[in-house]
């Protein structure tokens, strides 16, 4: 069974087991890049099956994308990966989709989660797009790697 949770520190030691293939490093970050992002504002989830983390992601409550474009009632989705052996059997689209109930349960007073997709990244694009979100048909350009397409979903 997918599961979505907050990561505990007795969850760290199983985050940094999880890999990225080279290409998505430059997209999410490393294991343990993402355990040390944690802030005030930054909070840290995990994506388990059955007892095992296959992924991680961030949920910031300040997420901005400049003047371009303004988030609303909304909170960003960060670093979303999914661990490179457990790619391909549709765990990420899943996991998605358990996005929106645990972000209605822990992130109620937001409207909105938005997120930014590179424009190289298709097959991400497609799992936000099968797992709920849809494109705002605006660009974040202002990325170190690149544009970005910005998508939202619906939290209320």
């Amino acid at each position: 069974m997918l599961t979505i949770e907050k990561l505990t520190h007795d969850n760290i030691e199983k985050v940094r087991q999880v890999t990225l293939a080279e290409e998505q490093v430059k997209f999410a970050g490393t294991a343990e890049e993402f355990i040390a992002s944690a802030s005030d504002t930054i909070d840290l989830h995990i994506i388990k099956l059955n007892d095992d983390v296959i992924g991680f992601f961030k949920i910031d409550v300040t997420y901005s994308l400049g003047d371009e474009f303004m988030i609303e009632s909304g909170v960003g989705l960060r670093a979303f990966a999914i661990d490179i052996n457990q790619q391909g059997k549709g765990l990420g689209a899943a996991a998605v989709k358990a996005l929106f109930p645990y972000l209605q349960e822990y992130y109620s007073s937001f409207r909105f989660v938005y997120l930014t997709v590179n424009c190289k990244n298709p097959g991400a694009r497609f799992c936000y797009l099968k797992g709920g979100f849809h494109d705002t048909s605006k660009q974040y350009l202002g990325g170190a790697a690149g544009p970005q397409y910005i998508m939202q979903g619906d939290i209320a």
